[in-house]
Order: C-alpha cells, then structure tokens, then sequence
C-alpha cells in the first residue's frame, strides 16, 4: 500500500468532511450535550466507510442501475432537514435551560441513531462528497485505490472522533442559556440552507 496515495486520501476525505453541514451539526450537538456520544461518533464514521467504498468500488453502476435514487434522495432529504431545522428554530426561541451534563429527557439511544441515519444517508452532499467525488478522485489511481479508500476513511474517523469528543471543551460556554440558543439557531439556518440548495438544484 502506497503512504503517498493514502496521505493523498487522507487529505482529500479531510477537505470534504470538515466543510459545515447537516452531520457535523448534529454531531457537534450530541458531543456538547454528552449524549450518546461514541453511538454518534461510530454511526457517522461507519456510515462513511461504507459509501467511500461504494464510490471506490462502483461509482458508475449505482447511477445507473438506480437512476430514480437522485431525485428521491434530494426531496427526501430536503423534507427532512426542513423540519430538523425548524425543531431546532424552535428551541432557538422557546429553550431557557443551560447546557448541563446531567440534562433531562435524553432522547433514546434508538432515537438518536435514527436522526444520525437520516441526516447521513438522506442527505445527497453527503453521497456527493463520498461515493461522487471521492469515488471520481480514487481513479486517479489505479492499482492503489484501496489505499486512497483507506486513508478518506481513516479522515473521516479522526474528524468525527476529534469533532464529538472535542465539543466537551466548549461545554462552559454552553452552560450559558444565551449560547445554546445562538447555536439551535445556527443549526437551524444550517439545516435549511442545505434543503434550499437540494430544492433548487445541487
């Protein structure tokens, strides 16, 4: 396995992750709150894995023996986020408690997975940034592809691993009533530019 082909991987899957949107949104929340954090963390970062591979792999045969995903994919998400950013407006407005490690009404650890699933696998960017562009890059090299999967894959561990236990250190600014609800509201805008962007055309 070529070092040079997996830095190349590693740098590239690092470019693309890092960029602000839906997953790393909620992931920051879930490390903030302390809720839940390593299911997060594992689900995204597998979640990844598996659809760099696919892009590795069969980038051309997915688009065309599934033509109607695209279009079911872009709506589908896009309905999602809405209301995931119209959740978050609302305790934007409405939130009064501080950030407080020993927070009340946890939600289930089912329940939190199936939004991580939903903001991951229904969200076309993040297909886009995996399975298209990484999966176009990976043809680069030939003969080496599995190193470059390796090392956007090994990228993507590290940024949710640091992501999800690195918000912790933030945590006493968000034991501040006022800072909880400028971040709902930011995820809120987050959430809904992403959605405009797939209504409107990617």
């Amino acid at each position: 396995m070529s070092p040079t082909v997996f830095a190349t991987g590693f740098s590239m899957g690092l470019t693309l992750i890092v960029a602000i949107g839906a997953q790393n949104a909620f992931v920051l929340k879930q490390g903030l709150r302390r809720e839940h954090v390593f299911a997060v963390f594992l689900t995204c970062a597998l979640s990844d894995a598996i659809l760099i591979t696919l892009g590795v792999t069969s980038l051309g045969a997915v688009t065309a023996v599934l033509p109607w995903l695209e279009p079911v994919m872009r709506y589908g998400g896009a309905a999602f986020l809405i209301w995931y950013g119209a959740r978050s407006l609302i305790s934007a407005f409405t939130g009064k408690a501080a950030l407080t490690v020993d927070c009340a009404a946890v939600p289930s650890l089912k329940a939190t997975l199936i939004t991580c699933l939903a903001l991951t696998w229904l969200n076309p960017h993040v297909w886009l940034d995996t399975v298209v562009l990484l999966g176009s890059i990976s043809t680069q090299f030939p003969g080496e592809r599995v190193a470059f999967a390796l090392g956007a894959t090994a990228a993507s561990f590290a940024f949710f691993f640091a992501l999800a236990y690195g918000a912790r250190f933030l945590a006493p600014l968000f034991a501040r009533p006022a800072a909880w609800r400028v971040l709902e509201g930011v995820i809120a805008l987050v959430m809904w530019g992403i959605a405009a962007k797939l209504v409107i055309g990617m």
